[in-house]
């Protein structure tokens, strides 16, 4: 049985890494960690330390295991084999350093890092020392996306000629770390890579990046909105959209050459959720179908579980989490 302990009580780990854990009867929760006050970057008052405390009481309330009094206790304890770390990004590499320095499995939010060299520096750290890593890309389980693959494969539409990504959101808090540039904030970095991720998915290993462009608002010091476009060898193209600032969208768009295919929920479908997809050939009326449900933050987990035990498994996570970084990075330099 492997025991993974959590740092920091934050929402995404109490009302969805939680409830998928609970159903993975090989991962158990050790407890979850607050931060001293010396590992707190900025200032850490007693309000805000009572606060977080009083959040990782409520994990233990319902789910067991123990509150740690710091990210250092948490990933020194013989008690924790695997660590979750669903902090800001800018802190990924810190602690996710820490963590497979002493010996524990990793499963980190995405992104891995806020750049290439630190992704880099935490695979070697994990391949040298036999641990599991993972990424939390959760959407790429939904079995939406086989199902959607293989529609397309059959001929459905005829044959692909473009994709086309979209995933924004409103504005939200202006307090919020994706607004933050010390802590990793921007939208390549959030929503962006979601996009990236799926369009090399779709486009195959030959996928890369032809034109890109980030946007900068007077009100932010971070990317607030962008584009790319995508091609692979076979000269198939993806268009992307994403942003942080805007009307929500989450869709996805196929168009072949006898039809087309969409679906709204492409990257965010939550536990239960039953997909749609609409497609249309021709002049015939547009058909829907609707998809099972699916749970990919549990699927994920049992993704990582699978890292752990199984070698294979593990190397091609740790591609993955390269292949994605360079496309960030490729991104960043164009």
């Amino acid at each position: 049985m492997i025991k993974i302990g959590i740092i920091c009580p934050s929402e995404i780990a109490f009302r969805r890494f939680m409830p998928a854990l609970s159903k993975c009867d090989g991962i158990e929760f050790a407890g979850v960690a607050v931060a001293s006050s010396e590992e707190w970057d900025g200032v850490y008052t007693e309000q805000m330390q009572e606060a977080e405390l009083k959040k990782a009481g409520n994990f233990c309330e319902q789910y067991g295991g123990k509150v740690f009094g710091s990210y250092s206790s948490l990933i020194s304890s013989g008690d924790v084999d695997a660590v979750y770390l669903p902090l800001p990004p800018a802190l990924h590499f810190k602690w996710g350093k820490a963590a497979l320095c002493s010996g524990k499995h990793l499963f980190l939010e995405k992104p891995s890092t806020t750049n290439l060299d630190d992704t880099l520096k935490l695979v070697e750290l994990a391949k040298a020392n036999g641990l599991a890593l993972h990424e939390n890309y959760m959407f790429r389980f939904h079995s939406q996306i086989d199902y959607i693959k293989n529609f397309i494969s059959r001929g459905k539409i005829g044959d692909i000629r473009l994709y086309r990504i979209a995933f924004g959101f409103p504005k939200r808090a202006k307090n919020d770390f994706r607004y933050d540039k010390s802590l990793g904030g921007g939208a390549l970095l959030d929503c962006g890579g979601y996009t990236l991720r799926l369009a090399s998915m779709l486009l195959g290993e030959s996928a890369g990046i032809t034109a890109c462009r980030l946007n900068y608002t007077a009100e932010y010091d971070v990317d607030i909105f962008g584009s790319a476009t995508m091609e692979n060898d076979e000269g198939v193209t993806a268009q992307l959209s994403f942003g942080m600032d805007n009307a929500y969208k989450c869709e996805l768009e196929a168009l072949g050459s006898t039809g087309v295919l969409f679906t709204d929920r492409i990257l965010t479908a939550p536990a239960g959720f039953e997909p749609t997809i609409t497609y249309k050939n021709g002049n015939e009326p547009a058909e829907k179908i609707t998809l099972p449900p699916d749970d990919t933050f549990e699927k994920s987990i049992r993704y990582f579980e699978m890292c752990i035990d199984n070698e294979q498994t593990r190397n091609s996570s740790y591609e993955e989490i390269i292949k994605q970084a360079e496309l960030v990075d490729n991104f960043e330099r164009k």
